[in-house]
């Protein structure tokens, strides 16, 4: 991505660029750190499931008012808050993973006290998403706000094929405890760097209205746009059966016979896809019919997850994720597009948080119910399921969803 060419690098959007690097790496590592040391540490695929529902929970509850105070607050201030927030968790995960914890906990101990410190992420979550995506627009002028969605969703991406390749490789190198200190140390400069932003405007005043009746306001945007609803509808449900990273510790460790390495590898797999995917797509856009590919796209991601799902080679599931992030990758530009298009900014951070149900939220609930499946059923057989799943909703949208499907700007 050769960054000089873009108008939209002013000083402090690329402060918030190496920012939103940084960050995304070290919360990348989190999951391949805390899914290879749970399922080594507990032996269950349950664990794995769980562990994506103590961070949805929370993100979930606490969407909406989210949304609220990232419109009512500096958005600038809000985000070192909740950097500080991962600073103080990302320690904790480092000493809880490490030989000492052992000394004072039992292993069911400190499996549930993972548990708790994810749930404290989910709620860190809820406010770092949207005022990531909200002040975007109070760091460029209105005519570069496509461009920098769109080089905002480069870096994120560079930085998540980054994180899991890191991730599996200091668990081979070091360990858990010390790959966690370093997650620790990328917040930190983060931190530092991004407090070099000025505070900024608050973009809406709600007065006498109350926090209920605002987040009334972003829910009723969201529904009022169809295709906004569609596109977000479709994505939330594909992730969500179709989302077969919960279960790569098993098919690393126990079917593929990888190791750490080559779970970092398959995890950074789809991000890749989705970066080359956006890279594409920045230099050649979709100009006509985007909704009638965004369909398309989330049935070969379907496809894709049948693929990996009966395969015995890391080299074909390696693959199969890959392209799964190439189709991913369609559906990552249409919706980023629509919502810095047609998003007004004083609505920014509400709609932001509904997004953050639909989509981010998605992950986790994906995660668990893959965790659930693949404890009652097998694992194959839940990611075969989802693929499936996912493929039926495609082909449901493609006939019964009219105004995703004429989506076009």
């Amino acid at each position: 991505m050769d960054i000089s060419k873009l108008k939209v690098i002013n000083t402090e959007f690329t402060l918030f660029l190496v920012t939103r690097i940084l960050v995304t790496a070290g919360i990348k590592m989190t999951p391949v750190l805390l899914g290879w040391y749970l399922y080594e540490l507990t032996g269950s695929k349950l664990s794995l499931g769980v562990l994506g529902l103590s961070e949805v929970v929370p993100a979930i509850l606490f969407a909406l008012p989210a949304g609220v105070k990232v419109d009512t607050s500096d958005k600038r201030k809000l985000i070192l808050t909740c950097l500080s927030v991962y600073l103080g968790i990302m320690v904790i995960f480092s000493w809880l993973t490490s030989s000492y914890s052992k000394e004072v906990f039992s292993s069911k101990n400190i499996e549930y006290l993972i548990y708790l410190l994810v749930v404290l992420t989910g709620w860190a979550r809820a406010y770092y998403s949207p005022a990531n995506s909200a002040i975007i627009a109070q760091l460029v002028k209105a005519e570069e706000l496509v461009k920098a969605a769109t080089t905002n969703s480069m870096s994120w991406l560079i930085a998540a094929v980054a994180g899991p390749l890191i991730a599996g490789g200091m668990i081979a190198i070091f360990d858990v405890s010390a790959a966690f200190i370093f997650v620790a140390s990328l917040i930190a400069v983060a931190m530092f760097i991004f407090s070099f932003v000025t505070p900024k405007e608050i973009t809406y005043n709600r007065g006498d209205t109350k926090t209920w009746e605002s987040v009334k306001e972003g829910l009723d945007f969201v529904f009022n746009h169809k295709p906004l609803l569609g596109a977000m509808g479709l994505d939330m449900f594909a992730v969500l059966f179709g989302g077969a990273v919960a279960m790569l510790p098993v098919f690393a460790k126990d079917i593929l016979h990888v190791g750490p390495q080559g779970f970092g590898i398959l995890m950074a797999a789809t991000y890749l896809g989705n970066f080359l995917a956006i890279f594409y797509l920045t230099r050649r856009p979709l100009v006509d019919r985007q909704g009638h590919y965004l369909i398309i796209s989330v049935a070969g991601f379907g496809v894709c997850i049948l693929i990996f799902a009966l395969s015995q080679s890391f080299v074909l599931s390696f693959i199969a994720l890959l392209v799964s992030g190439l189709f991913d990758g369609v559906s990552v530009i249409v919706r980023g597009t629509i919502f810095q298009l047609f998003v007004p900014n004083q609505m920014r951070g509400r709609v932001s948080s509904v997004n953050s149900i639909f989509i981010n939220s998605s992950n986790e609930l994906g995660q668990f119910e893959s965790g659930v499946a693949a404890s009652v059923f097998g694992t194959v057989p839940s990611v075969v399921f989802g693929g499936l799943m996912t493929i039926l909703i495609a082909t449901y949208a493609n006939f019964k969803v009219p105004a995703l499907k004429k989506l076009k700007y």
